[in-house]
């Protein structure tokens, strides 16, 4: 499921909530020059941390705000665990504690609500067949395929609102990545017993009808966070930047603004 939110610049915060003194690199892409050898295993946090603490070498600041959707979240929360030195604050938008059985029960909780509110549209069975062929991606093509089909219910009301989203969701792209390493073994994510031990400014954000990385995990990161503030947003699913876009922005820029102030 991670990948569906790997898709490219569709996904990508929305131009507003980048308005600030410190760069804020997005996470979602371990790097522009193509797949590893490995591919499509062996995306690990650690390679992607690698990438990241690059991108704020090469930047040359010296400290930065990270923002992390989706998968994104949990490179940007094991980036601030394990390399905290050049982070100034870190948003984690619609990430989890964790991964593995208990989310994917709980994700498909949610799935099971959404086709509960939506039984009556004519396109619910397209979308829950795509939920079904989760298992089988193989290739980019058949990942683009699934992306695209389970997408309303990534959104609070796609259908409402569907003028505005159908081209963004025409245009997504996606990429297979397994979810394995190197070695074949799965990348399976628990940050429950370390986040209490996070030392860098925190803002968890979530869309109330989300999905995958739902409420239950966004009030979860803020308890285990010390100090962390906690943004519901109520009208949005996975993609609040697009369904609540001045919401989401100027959350971002006040906290951000806020860290900043503390600092001077």
């Amino acid at each position: 499921m991670t990948g569906v939110t790997r898709s490219g610049s569709n996904f990508l915060p929305s131009p507003a909530s980048c308005r600030c003194h410190r760069h804020l690199p997005h996470t979602e892409t371990p790097c522009a020059s193509g797949h590893l050898p490995s591919h499509p295993h062996g995306y690990t946090r650690p390679r992607y941390s690698r990438f990241l603490g690059a991108l704020v070498e090469h930047l040359g600041v010296p400290d930065v705000f990270l923002l992390g959707h989706s998968h994104g979240g949990f490179v940007a929360q094991y980036h601030a665990l394990h390399h905290p030195e050049r982070i100034a604050g870190v948003i984690l938008y619609e990430s989890a504690p964790l991964t593995g059985p208990e989310h994917g029960a709980e994700a498909m909780r949610l799935v099971q609500s959404f086709a509960a509110l939506h039984a009556d549209h004519p396109e619910l069975p397209e979308v829950l067949a795509a939920f079904q062929a989760i298992p089988t991606i193989s290739d980019d093509a058949q990942m683009t395929a699934v992306a695209r089909g389970v997408l309303p219910a990534y959104f609070a009301d796609y259908w409402g609102r569907e003028e505005v989203f159908a081209p963004m969701r025409a245009s997504v792209r996606a990429a297979h990545i397994s979810g394995l390493d190197e070695n074949l073994s799965p990348h399976v994510i628990d940050d429950r017993a370390d986040l209490g031990s996070l030392t860098v400014p925190t803002l968890v954000v979530v869309g109330r009808h989300d999905v995958v990385c739902g409420v239950q995990w966004a009030e979860e990161l803020h308890l285990l966070i010390p100090g962390s503030e906690l943004l519901i947003l109520e009208n949005s699913g996975h993609f609040g930047h697009l369904e609540e876009p001045e919401a989401f922005s100027q959350a971002v820029t006040r906290f951000v603004t806020a860290v900043n102030s503390l600092d001077s």
